[in-house]
């Protein structure tokens, strides 16, 4: 397999819930999804088991996540598949 890039998705939930495992695995899940949409709209496809999540909360982490509905956000990075994948890359909270 030849050198990929990898893309971001992102899921938004509610920080009450962050301790029920079930709905941690919705939005992981969710987050996923949005990363595998977000690179099909690039023409890139998603390199099976490459996903990594991170949860970030209001204070745990560099970015502002204040703004986002009920402060919790799940985001997904993976690895792309295609013609030009690796010159994507995912750096701070974007997609490059």
């Amino acid at each position: 397999m030849g050198a990929t890039g990898t893309l971001f998705g992102w899921a938004f939930g509610d920080a009450a819930r962050e301790d029920d495992e079930t709905y941690m695995h919705g939005l992981r899940r969710e987050a996923l999804e949005n990363a595998r949409q977000a690179a099909a709209s690039r023409g890139f496809g998603v390199e099976p088991g490459s996903e990594h999540f991170m949860v970030l909360s209001a204070g745990d982490a560099l970015v502002e996540v204040d703004t986002a509905p009920d402060s919790l956000v799940v985001r997904c990075t993976v690895k792309l598949t295609g013609e030009g994948a690796e010159k994507v890359h995912a750096e701070g909270p974007m997609n490059g």
